[in-house]
Formats: C-alpha cells, sequence, structure tokens
C-alpha cells in the first residue's frame, strides 16, 4: 500500500478524536458503565472497525480489505486475554469503582502509543531482515505451546507484577492510599505519588507485553504498517467497555487459552511456510489471506461455543450437588473457590456426598 501523508493525518487525526471523545464521557460520568451502556459502546466501536475495513476493502482491494479483517479479528481476539490481567490489577489494587474507568483509558492510551513505537520498530526490522520471519514463526508456535500448557489466565500474576512497574514503585516514593484521582498527593509534607498512577502504568506496560506476542502475529497476516496500526487501533479503543461487558464473564471462557493457541500457532506455521516460499522452496505454499481469515474466525467460534458449553455443564453439575453460584451449599455449609473448582470437577462435595447421596469412603465415619 503506497498511501498518501495525508492518509496517515487524517486516520491518527481520527483515531486521536475517538479517543478524546472518550475521556469527555469519562470525565462527565465516571461511574462504572452499565452493560447495556457497555454493549451499546462495544456495538459502536466493532461497527466502525466493520466500516473502515470495508472502506480499505473497497479502495485497496479484497487483499487488503482481508488483511485489515484477519488482523483485526485476531488482535481483538488476543486482546480479551488482557482483560484476565486487567481484572487481576484491578483487585490487586482495589481501584474504586468510580476510578476504574480512568485508569482503563488511560492506560488504553499508553498502551497505543507504546504499540505504535514497537510497531514502528517491527516493520523496519523486518523490511531489513526478512529472516526474522522465521524467529516470528518459532516464537509464535512457542508461545501456542506455553499457552496451552498454562491454560487460562496462565502467567497472569507474574505478568501484572512486571519488571517495568516494579522499577517504577521502586524509583517514585508511593502511597499507601488513593486521593480521589489525583496521580500524586501530599504526605507528611512529602509529595508522594499514588496507587492510581501505579495501576495507570501497570495496564499500559502489561498490554505491551501481551504485545509481544500479538504484534508479530498479525504481522504474520499483513505486512503493511498501516494495517497493523489500525487493526491495533480498533482492537484497543474499545477495550474499556469491553472490560465492563464481558469482566463477569471471563471465568466461562475456559478454553480461550486453547483457541487463542491454534491461532497462534497457525500464524505461525503460515510465517514460516511463507517465509521459505519466499526463499526458493518449492513445495512451501503461501496461504492465502481468506484461508487465514476463515481459520481465525471458525477457531473462535468453536472456542467460544465449546466454552459456553462446558460452563453451562459445570454449573449444572454443581447445582445437582447443591452448589449455588455464590459458593454456599442449600444445606449450609461456605465452600471457598477451591472447593467449589473441586465440586465442579470431580463431583463431589467437601462433605463427601456424591448427587446419589452416597459418602465417599473415610467421609462416613467422620
Amino acid at each position: 500500500m503506497d498511501l498518501p501523508t495525508w492518509v496517515w493525518i487524517a486516520t491518527l487525526g481520527g483515531i486521536a478524536a475517538v479517543i478524546a471523545f472518550d475521556f469527555y464521557l469519562v470525565a462527565r460520568n465516571p461511574r462504572d458503565p452499565s452493560f447495556r451502556e457497555s454493549l451499546v459502546a462495544v456495538s459502536v466501536y466493532v461497527g466502525l472497525a466493520v466500516l473502515f475495513g470495508l472502506g480499505v476493502l473497497v479502495f485497496a482491494g479484497p487483499r487488503y480489505g482481508g488483511e485489515f479483517f484477519a488482523g483485526w479479528i485476531t488482535e481483538y481476539s488476543l486482546s480479551v486475554d488482557n482483560l484476565f490481567v486487567f481484572v487481576l490489577i484491578m483487585g490487586r489494587f482495589a481501584v474504586p469503582r468510580q476510578y476504574r474507568q480512568k485508569v482503563l483509558i488511560v492506560g488504553v492510551v499508553l498502551a497505543l502509543v507504546l504499540r505504535a513505537v514497537f510497531i514502528a520498530v517491527g516493520a523496519e526490522a523486518i523490511s531489513r531482515f526478512d529472516w526474522l520471519f522465521y524467529v516470528f514463526g518459532a516464537f509464535l508456535i512457542f508461545t501456542a505451546w506455553k499457552m496451552l500448557k498454562e491454560g487460562p489466565g496462565g502467567d497472569d500474576e507474574d505478568v501484572a507484577e512486571n519488571v517495568l512497574l516494579r522499577k517504577v514503585r521502586r524509583v517514585l516514593p508511593t502511597s499507601s492510599r488513593y486521593d480521589g484521582a489525583s496521580l500524586t498527593t501530599r504526605v507528611d509534607g512529602r509529595r508522594m505519588v499514588t496507587p492510581m498512577l501505579i495501576v495507570m502504568v501497570a495496564v499500559g506496560t502489561t498490554d505491551l507485553l501481551f504485545a509481544v506476542d500479538s504484534i508479530p502475529a498479525i504481522f504474520g497476516l499483513t505486512k503493511e504498517p498501516y494495517l497493523v496500526l489500525t487493526a491495533n487501533a480498533f482492537a484497543l479503543m474499545g477495550l474499556r467497555q469491553l472490560f465492563f461487558l464481558v469482566g463477569g464473564l471471563l471465568d466461562r471462557l475456559v478454553h480461550l487459552a486453547k483457541g487463542l493457541a491454534v491461532i497462534l500457532a497457525f500464524i505461525g506455521v503460515k510465517l514460516i511456510l511463507e517465509a521459505l516460499h519466499h526463499h526458493g522452496v518449492s513445495w512451501a505454499p503461501e496461504i492465502p489471506i481468506l484461508m487465514s481469515l476463515g481459520v481465525i474466525v471458525v477457531v473462535l467460534l468453536i472456542t467460544t461455543a465449546a466454552s459456553l458449553l462446558a460452563s453451562r455443564q459445570a454449573r449444572q453439575r454443581a447445582e445437582r450437588l447443591g452448589v449455588l453460584s455464590d459458593g454456599v451449599l442449600l444445606d449450609g455449609v461456605l465452600l471457598d473457590g477451591a472447593e467449589r473448582d473441586s465440586v465442579e470437577r470431580d463431583g463431589v462435595r467437601p462433605d463427601g456426598v456424591q448427587p446419589d447421596g452416597v459418602q465417599r469412603d473415610g467421609a462416613a465415619g467422620s
């Protein structure tokens, strides 16, 4: 794609305008949005991305249109994995509910800026060293294997407490309490940063760590920096509303890690095959972008359906055992999270009673 400068300026201006409008909405109404408000906002962002993709398809051709949609869907699905960590960060720093929107939008803006730098460096490196596609492909396959091994959430706790965040907390004196939405406060006459600044840094830098996986993945679908940037922008801009829309549903996506692993492995293999083809290996095919788009969509549909079915079956199994969703047995016994997970997995209550009323060995005499 040979784009004139004004297209880049107009695109960046449009992204900045959307972010500014988002800031205005958060400043005017800082409370948590309702489910309906979040659903409308996410639908608007998805609609904008679809319209943009159709524009690319009409003005640049089906190849680039397909590359945008494949890249955007991949980035959007990978961004859902970010939400696991965002939930963890919000809980770890005990962010007051009225400030969660501000934390998320500032964190997303920081993530966009850092990703833009990462994309620029990646595009320049790829243009100079085409052997990097082998490295990217192998890295994505390794990441897929690691994701399958660790399961949903993976090493989220380690990611949430990343190296940069630890350095910031070590260098900057930090108060133990929030001071409204302020980033700094005075404690005993000494200027200190509040946890608000720390949690914003945590959200922004944590997303960059996830970009280490997602940026090579999208470069495996398109080599155009413009499409890489816009796909990332559309995937991230609605992330704040997506947090409030599906934050309580993340635990139901039990097979998300498997689906994302399949997608990353597929893109990794695609990168290696195309690199081999580019270097004259006749048997190595080039995978069409429409096939890539189809694989990504089908995998996500299967993953979502399988996750919802598994969650439904687990809940039905727990209800047969007399366990409510809040972890309380109908006979009044309180379960913690580990016990509830054990009930859903093994089909036996902590008191030894199975669905048919039979006690396990050793439980009868207790």
